[in-house]
């Protein structure tokens, strides 16, 4: 299930959360309920993924990451694919329990929208890997990433808790910057892999190449930083809104490690980066719910 993963596709619904708790009185079973179909989306990401990969014969015996369920011996691909449509089931469940309990129906046209976003989500989460012509084989991987772990997951928590009301441009500043976040744990994870993914996949940084990886990579978290600066600038009344920038140091060593490793090596930097972007997305939003007090 890869749960180091997991803190990453919390970051963004945990700030969207906070966010909203700071404008609205939130229900905090949407909340809890937004978590739990979170979560079951992550993993059945990871479980696609590596069904995905190891199908295609990408992931082997040399594959730089740790080894997981499938390629480790441990699983069959049929309890792979057990598992895969469990947590679909799970996916489905959390999904409309959310939308019940935030709109009061799952009929209506705002909750019908919701519903159809979370097929997609579901659908995105599979087809990364799995599938005929599967994304994250064509170098789009980072598209989808930002758009489902940075603005879908910020935008979508937060009108979930408001209960479709309260949106405003400004919250595009930390859903974008979380997307750029999230699609640099992407990128190190391609880096890391480049060898072995050469043979019959293509992602940005096998395009760009090693050194243009890591400027990319560099550009990823800055961009991050000056949207999460932009938003709190639009928004400040109050210093508890840069509560987060005590995370600093954290992605400045993320950044040395990408640049000084290689291989097996820079694997560590990769659950630095998730965990530094959950405790960013965590001190952020309590920033914003503290100022309330």
């Amino acid at each position: 299930m890869r749960l180091r993963t997991l803190p990453l596709s919390m970051a963004g619904v945990l700030l969207g959360i906070l966010l909203s708790v700071a404008d609205w009185k939130v229900d905090p079973w949407v909340a809890v309920l937004i978590v739990l179909t979170t979560v079951c989306l992550q993993i059945l990401s990871n479980l696609s993924n590596e069904l995905g990969d190891v199908l295609r014969g990408t992931d082997t015996a040399e594959r730089q990451g740790p080894q997981y369920g499938l390629n480790g011996g441990g699983m069959t691909v049929a309890d792979m694919k057990k598992l895969i449509g469990l947590f679909v089931g799970l996916c489905v469940v959390f999904g409309a329990a959310m939308t019940w309990r935030a709109f009061g129906t799952l009929w209506d046209l705002t909750a019908i929208l919701v519903l159809l976003l979370g097929g997609a989500a579901i659908a995105a989460a599979m087809k990364y890997t799995l599938g005929p012509n599967p994304y994250g084989y064509r170098a789009k991987g980072d598209f989808y990433v930002f758009l489902f772990f940075g603005l879908v997951s910020v935008l979508g928590s937060y009108f979930i808790c408001t209960k479709g009301l309260g949106l405003h441009w400004k919250l595009l500043l930390p859903a974008s910057g979380v997307g750029f976040f999230s699609v640099g744990v992407l990128n190190v994870n391609n880096i890391r892999d480049m060898k072995t993914d050469a043979t019959n996949r293509v992602t940005v940084a096998i395009k760009l190449g090693a050194h243009k990886a890591r400027v990319y990579q560099t550009v990823l978290i800055g961009l991050g930083w000056a949207c999460m600066t932009a938003y709190c600038l639009l928004c400040w009344p109050s210093w508890w809104h840069w509560l987060w920038v005590v995370t600093l140091p954290l992605y400045i060593k993320h950044l040395q490690m990408v640049w000084t490793r290689e291989d097996r090596a820079l694997d560590p930097a990769l659950p630095l980066l998730v965990m530094s972007t959950f405790i960013l997305c965590l001190l952020m939003g309590l920033g914003f719910c503290l100022y309330l007090i």
